[in-house]
C-alpha cells in the first residue's frame, strides 16, 4: 500500500504514506468491494489498467490488473523500488493500450472455453496457467498484429509480457472466478461460500446468506516447497484474494488436473488425488464446465458448504505462492483454510435463521 501510495504521488516518503493512511487523506477500501481480486499482496491503485470480466447470464463483473511478470520482486510481493515502478509504467502506457484495442478487435474474449481446455491440459488455475496463457495469446495473436500501426517495438514488449512465463492468465481466471462467484451473494438461507481472503493476519470467507459481512479466522497452515535458502520460518503472509478461484471449483479443488505441480509446490500424484476427492465432501455439487479428466472429467467440486465442513471436519486447501519476510517469493505450497472461519459461520448463521442445516 506505501508503495502504490508513492507510485501514484500521494506521498513523496514512505512516513508520509503511512500518515496519509491514518489521517483518512489517501483513502482506501477492500478489493472485494470494489469487484476486484489481488494477487497475494496485490493491490490497485487509481491509474493501473484492468481487465474486466463480464459474467453474461447475470450481469456483474470482475476486475483484475496485469500481471508484473516474471521476477519475484513486484508489488503484489511487497517490493517497491524504481524496477517496480517500471515496470508498472510500462503496463500503463504500453502493454494495457495495445491489449485494450486487440481484445476491443476481438469482440471480447471468451474465458471460461479457455478455462475449460486448460484443465485439460493440465492447468488448475491458480498455481498453474500454463495451458490457458498460452491459448489466451494464441486467440488473441491475429489482433494483436492488426495493431502494428503502434510500431514493432511496443508489439514486441506486449508479446514478451503475454509468453515470458505462464502467469498472465492467473490475473484472467481470478476475475473470471469473481464474476462467477458474485453471482451467488446475498441469497437468503444460502450456505454457500461466495468468497474467501487473507489479510496478512487473517483468512476470512463470505457465505452467501450473510451477505459481506467477513466471518475471520486465523492464519491458514500450510505444506509448501521453498526455493533455495529458505524455510517455513521466513513466510509473510501477505494477504490477497486469488483464493476466489478455490470458491469456484478451481486452483486446489482441481488438483488431480494438474499432476505438474509437483515440482512447483511439492506433494505427489497420490496425494493431490487424496485431496481432491476430499473437496467433493464439502461441496454443493460438480461443476457442469470445468472437468478433470484424470476423474473420467468427473466435474471440479464446486460451491463450497459450510455445513459441509463442519460436518466433516474437512477445510478447503488452496494452491498458492508464498511471500517471505523480506518481500518478494520465496515458494509455493497447499495452504489449509482454517476450520475456525466455518465454526464462525455456522454461529452466525444460527443467530440469523435459528438454524444451519
Amino acid at each position: 500500500m506505501i508503495g502504490g501510495a508513492l507510485y501514484e504521488g500521494l506521498a513523496t516518503t514512505e512516513h508520509a504514506a503511512v500518515e496519509g493512511f491514518q489521517s483518512g487523506k489517501i483513502r482506501i477500501g477492500a478489493c472485494h468491494d470494489y469487484g476486484c481480486v489481488g494477487s497475494v499482496a496485490g493491490i490497485y491503485t487509481a491509474s493501473m489498467p484492468v481487465f474486466i470480466v463480464r459474467n453474461t447470464t447475470h450481469g456483474n463483473i470482475g476486475y483484475c490488473n496485469l500481471y508484473e511478470g516474471k521476477t519475484s520482486r513486484r508489488l503484489n510481493y511487497g517490493i517497491y523500488d524504481d524496477e517496480v515502478k517500471q515496470r508498472l509504467d510500462r503496463l500503463r502506457d504500453v502493454v494495457a493500450p495495445v491489449l485494450h484495442r486487440a481484445i476491443e478487435s476481438a469482440g471480447g474474449i471468451a474465458l471460461k472455453p479457455i478455462i475449460r481446455s486448460a484443465l485439460n491440459m493440465g492447468d488448475e488455475l491458480h498455481s498453474r496457467n500454463t495451458a490457458a496463457s498460452h491459448i489466451f495469446t494464441n486467440a488473441l495473436f491475429p489482433h494483436l498484429l492488426d495493431q502494428v500501426d503502434t510500431g514493432v517495438d511496443k508489439l514486441k514488449q506486449v508479446l514478451n509480457v503475454l509468453t515470458e512465463d505462464n502467469y498472465f492468465f492467473l490475473r484472467l481466471s481470478m476475475a473470471a472466478a469473481k464474476a462467477t462467484a458474485d453471482a451467488a451473494r446475498d441469497i437468503a438461507g444460502s450456505t454457500i461460500v461466495t468468497a474467501m481472503a487473507m489479510n496478512g493476519r487473517h483468512f476470512a470467507i463470505r457465505v452467501s446468506g450473510l451477505g459481506d459481512e467477513w466471518i475471520v479466522g486465523p492464519e491458514p497452515t500450510v505444506d509448501a516447497k521453498f526455493f533455495d535458502g529458505f524455510s517455513k520460518d521466513d513466510i509473510a503472509w501477505m494477504g490477497g484474494e486469488s483464493v476466489i478461484t478455490e470458491t469456484v471449483g478451481l486452483g486446489g479443488f482441481a488438483q488431480a488436473a494438474s499432476f505438474a505441480l509437483q515440482d512447483y509446490q511439492g506433494g505427489s500424484p497420490e496425494r493431490m488425488i487424496e485431496i481432491n476427492l476430499s473437496m467433493y465432501e464439502i461441496v454443493a455439487g460438480e461443476n457442469s464446465d470445468y472437468k478433470i479428466p484424470f476423474f473420467r472429467f468427473r466435474g471440479t467440486p464446486t460451491a463450497i458448504d459450510i455445513r459441509k465442513v463442519v460436518a466433516t471436519g474437512i477445510t478447503p486447501v488452496v494452491d498458492a505462492g508464498l511471500g517471505g519476510k523480506g518481500g518478494g517469493q520465496i515458494g509455493a505450497g497447499l495452504i489449509r483454510v482454517p476450520i475456525e472461519c466455518f465454526t464462525r459461520a455456522a454461529e452466525a448463521f444460527q443467530e440469523r435463521y435459528g438454524h444451519c442445516n
